[in-house]
């Protein structure tokens, strides 16, 4: 096997010094996706990659040390945007916002993705060689709270929090001036309280 002048590779890739938080690779014939990684220097100048990453099929994450200089393929994906309608079980159902297809999702493969779905919220679709892999939602996302604990009285401590239930079951620490009924903005990546939200 040469390293001869062949035609451009199908697949992009990426040596540690070119990934990113988000990126999906392939390793050892997996899917992941990189949620954290870390560079981090030994002596006589070689290094490595902490990496933490997504299994995107299983879900599961691990932890995976490589040299530094070390190259991946790259993962392309293809990405549309997608409606979601509603939930029956565990079945999520959305539509193609182009073609008005309908398709179905396992709660599995969504993930935490399930804890911020509203109806009509729009999402991007991501696939793997036609086959969905998981659904990118915005930065941050606004709920409902259907139920709150009602703060301690003469609880006045600045920053004080109560826990409140949202309507997708979320639960979030939310200030004590927030009531049952109040629409929030949730930090989709963290699941923290991020404001109140205009109405």
């Amino acid at each position: 096997m040469g390293g001869g002048g062949g035609g451009a590779p199908a697949l992009a890739v990426v040596s540690t010094g070119e990934i990113k938080r988000g990126m999906t690779i392939e390793l050892d014939g997996q899917l992941y996706q990189i949620l954290e990684f870390q560079h981090i220097k030994l002596g006589r100048g070689s290094a490595q990659v902490r990496m933490k990453l997504r299994n995107v099929r299983k879900g599961d994450t691990i932890e995976k040390t490589v040299q530094a200089g070390d190259r991946f393929t790259r993962a392309r994906l293809d990405h549309r945007n997608v409606q979601y309608l509603y939930h029956d079980g565990d079945h999520y159902h959305f539509m193609d916002t182009s073609t008005y297809d309908q398709m179905i999702l396992d709660a599995d493969l969504l993930g935490s993705a399930t804890d911020y779905l509203t109806d009509g919220m729009v999402v991007v679709l991501e696939e793997y060689e036609g086959e969905p892999i998981g659904v990118e939602l915005p930065a941050s996302v606004v709920l409902r709270i259907a139920r709150s604990d009602i703060g301690l009285r003469g609880d006045t401590a600045q920053g004080a929090m109560k826990p409140a239930t949202l309507e997708t079951g979320l639960r979030v620490n939310v200030p004590l001036f927030v009531n049952e009924g109040d629409r929030i903005r949730v930090d989709t990546r963290s699941g923290e309280y991020i404001e109140r939200a205009q109405e």
